[in-house]
């Protein structure tokens, strides 16, 4: 080997994946219990959705993150209150 060979960076593989567009992304339904429990753990541990979902059994931190999002995105509101009322018919 060449000692005086320069090191390239690696590249992580794990990092290159491609991002889904939000508009793809279907609504998640949470329980009310779930829901307080979401809100109440935001407001101690900010965005740190790991820590999150390891109080919500049965929740992924991504599912915890996507659902935070669409609830508090304006994009997301009307989708939020059709679903809601389709579920109360």
């Amino acid at each position: 080997m060449d000692k005086f060979r320069q090191k390239l960076p690696k590249i992580q593989d794990c990092c290159m994946s491609e991002e889904v567009s939000s508009i793809e992304w279907e609504f998640i339904d949470m329980t009310d219990q779930e829901e307080d429990i979401i809100n109440r753990m935001y407001k101690l541990v900010g965005d740190k959705w790991a820590l999150i979902a390891g109080r919500v059994p049965g929740r992924k931190a991504e599912e915890i993150e996507r659902f935070w999002l669409m609830k508090n995105s304006d994009d997301f509101k009307s989708k939020r209150i059709e679903n809601k009322r389709i579920q109360n018919s």
